[in-house]
């Protein structure tokens, strides 16, 4: 899985660097408009990510970072922070239980 998310980063890396390259030297026509018309897209897309993930990145060491790379690589930096620390199971035995 981890190499997934690796190759997943690299990826996504790689088309910013694309956006980038084509807002330095524009593509051929009809390229140019398309790849920077999906990189606003894509850029909207994962500001929203960063917004609806704000309360679990506020207990993260560094926030500011996590912000960042979900700005870069979405899905692919959210799928590797870990989970938030959940309740108590249901099934788990309640203390005082004498049913066998």
């Amino acid at each position: 899985m981890k190499a997934l998310l690796g190759l997943g980063k690299l990826i996504a890396l790689l088309f910013w660097l694309a956006v980038l390259a084509n807002l330095i030297q524009p593509f051929a026509h009809p390229f140019a408009l398309l790849l920077n018309a999906a990189g606003a897209l894509i850029l909207l897309i994962h500001i929203l990510e960063v917004l609806a993930l704000r309360k679990r990145l506020q207990g993260r060491p560094h926030p500011g970072m996590d912000r960042l790379q979900i700005l870069l690589f979405g899905v692919f930096h959210f799928a590797t922070l870990p989970q938030p620390a959940a309740e108590q199971p249901a099934s788990a035995k309640v203390e005082g239980d004498t049913h066998a």
